[in-house]
């Protein structure tokens, strides 16, 4: 088990060896690949982030822009639905990281949402409660450990 409460603070930053693949429900994929990194930091499930050669949308950066102390400011994106539906702000990249987080400059992270699918590992994972965080919740992760509903944002 994947006990967040024991993962560092601040975060780390891993290169992992797991098939990360993110699909519209009519089966589109919208990213795929085996060589993403996740970000590992206490009370929240990994945070994946996926290469952009691996994206197979387009993006399009929004105004949205929100400030993390240990990776720096990250650019969001809108992208469109196969049916045709703007999405905004589900997505996120950081240009200019931080000397610590350099290896995920451009790499872009997905939010775990209603309107498409994230698996690790062939696994369909669940978002991490609330809507600010954008981890991904696997079977192995210890649930009572995670920060997002309410009343934990404070922890």
């Amino acid at each position: 088990m994947l006990d967040p409460r024991t993962f560092p603070r601040p975060p780390a930053l891993q290169q992992i060896k797991k098939n990360i693949l993110i699909k519209f429900k009519d089966g589109q994929t919208i990213a795929s690949t085996d060589r993403a990194y996740w970000v590992l930091e206490t009370y929240h499930p990994p945070t994946y982030y996926l290469p952009p050669d691996s994206i197979k949308l387009n993006l399009t950066p929004t105004s949205r822009r929100t400030f993390c102390e240990w990776k720096g400011v990250a650019t969001y994106f809108s992208f469109t639905t196969p049916g045709g539906e703007q999405v905004d702000n589900r997505a996120w990249t950081y240009k200019e990281p931080t000397p610590t987080f350099a290896e995920i400059k451009d790499y872009v992270s997905f939010y775990a949402d209603p309107r498409w699918e994230c698996y690790v590992d062939g696994e369909l994972v669940e978002p991490q409660p609330g809507d600010f965080y954008g981890g991904w919740m696997t079977s192995d992760i210890v649930r009572k450990s995670v920060k997002g509903a309410p009343g934990t944002r404070g922890w």
